[in-house]
């Protein structure tokens, strides 16, 4: 009786199997969460600043950090983000570069102010929008940027309104905003934004102004030819200005350094945020941005801010390798997905495309830990439905290195690549999907 009922059991499930053509056990493939035990602040490199970062310019890659979410005064450095709503007006045609603008009251009264940094505007002259956007980089001109935003948006409060925008769609949301300069909004007169207090300053961490350089330069990358300036002549219609870059670090200047060939961005000083610096130098090729805040500001002749910048910059570029993964690299433990019904029950992965990443001395790509997931969207239960095209996005690697914490200004903690099966996957025949249903059956019965 007892095989009887065996061999009934065996029948009905030989019926199963042939009519049901029942999935074939796939491969397996495993979601390895990698985590870092170190952080990007390298306890080896002493600043003398409050809070500190350097990026890669186009990855954003975050490469050293040193209370970089701390928010702070940053003065004039907000320049850099009106510069941007400027540059975003004439792309789109609301300025040119030839216009003449007038100088409204507010901005002629700060102009005058020989406490601050100026070019001095007059009331009843007209300036174009190329000499005041060169005389807002060049010589941080507090009444030049104010005319340039008046010009824009009509006043400085509607200014500061878009600033306030555009920064919450790049996701800053902790950013504290009252003026277009940096100035304080007790030193703008008329201009100063309403229902604020009167010592209001704007605020923002490092890696807020870090961002805020990186889609400057992504997007309008053509500053760069006016942040290089060492000096320039400002004609204000009866005399002319003689502006030296405040960036000291610029070839000429009293801080260069042949090994850093700086050619950006911006400083910001006042009493409460000490001198702050956002660099940014193109060396073997690549490009960094570095911000510090809160160096010592003893007096106007101080130079520390551009010393603790070197030390920054130095210690990237002598402590890390820039390095490209490659398309098509595999990685161990990463390297195969399963596959429902196809000839192949796996395919080979590998990463669709490059990327670059800064990665400590003596640490190589295939150093890096990966871990793989396969788009369940292409998934048929437990595997890729064939059939499956070459170099089809099948999923994501997600690449992370043992010896260094990966960060990024966007807020992720791994770098991440699209996957891609590296071989053509056909679906199997009737005949295989049967009997790999039947082998599969009996390997479970038994």
């Amino acid at each position: 009786m007892l095989i009887f009922k065996r061999t009934k059991k065996l029948l009905l499930g030989l019926v199963i199997a042939a009519t049901a053509f029942a999935a074939a056990a796939g491969g397996i493939f495993t979601n390895e969460n990698v985590k870092a035990d170190t952080t990007t602040t390298d306890k080896t490199l002493q600043l003398d600043v409050k809070a500190a970062i350097a990026v890669d310019a186009k990855t954003g890659q975050i490469i050293y950090s040193k209370n970089a979410d701390q928010i702070l005064p940053v003065a004039s450095m907000t320049k850099l983000l009106s510069i941007y709503l400027v540059l975003q007006a004439i792309k789109e045609g609301k300025l040119s570069w030839d216009q003449k603008v007038p100088v409204d009251s507010a901005s002629y009264q700060v102009s005058q102010n020989t406490s601050l940094s100026n070019v001095p505007l007059k009331k009843d002259t007209k300036y174009t929008v190329r000499q005041l956007y060169q005389a807002s980089l060049i010589y941080s001109a507090n009444g030049a940027v104010m005319t340039l935003a008046n010009a824009v948006f009509g006043s400085q409060t509607a200014f500061v309104n878009k600033m306030r925008q555009l920064l919450k769609s790049w996701n800053i949301n902790d950013a504290e905003l009252y003026t277009t300069s940096g100035l304080g909004n007790d030193e703008i007169g008329t201009g100063k934004y309403p229902n604020a207090p009167a010592k209001a300053q704007n605020k923002l961490s490092a890696k807020d102004m870090a961002l805020i350089s990186q889609k400057l330069l992504q997007d309008y990358p053509e500053v760069l030819k006016t942040t290089s300036i060492a000096r320039m002549k400002f004609n204000n219609g009866t005399s002319e200005t003689e502006m030296e870059n405040w960036n000291w670090m610029l070839k000429g200047l009293a801080k260069s350094y042949s090994e850093l060939p700086v050619d950006g961005l911006k400083t910001g000083t006042s009493d409460s945020a000490g001198a702050n610096f956002t660099g940014t130098v193109h060396k073997d090729g690549h490009r960094i941005i570095t911000v510090v805040l809160g160096a010592k500001h003893a007096n106007d002749e101080d130079t520390s801010r551009f010393e603790q910048t070197q030390k920054l910059m130095s210690y990237v570029y002598n402590n890390f390798t820039y390095t490209t993964v490659k398309a098509q690299t595999k990685f161990k433990g990463a390297s195969s997905l399963p596959v429902y019904h196809g000839k192949k029950l796996t395919t080979q992965i590998a990463t669709k495309q490059g990327s670059d990443i800064w990665l400590k001395n003596g640490t190589s790509v295939s150093d890096l830990k990966a871990s793989l997931s396969g788009n369940k969207k292409l998934y048929k239960k437990d595997g890729l439905e064939a059939p499956l095209a070459k170099n089809k996005t099948v999923g994501t690697l997600t690449l992370n290195s043992k010896d260094q914490q990966l960060e990024y200004l966007n807020g992720s903690s791994k770098l991440e690549l699209p996957a891609t099966n590296t071989q053509k996957i056909q679906k199997a025949n009737i005949f295989v999907i049967m009997g790999r249903a039947i082998k599969n059956f009996f390997t479970n019965l038994f």
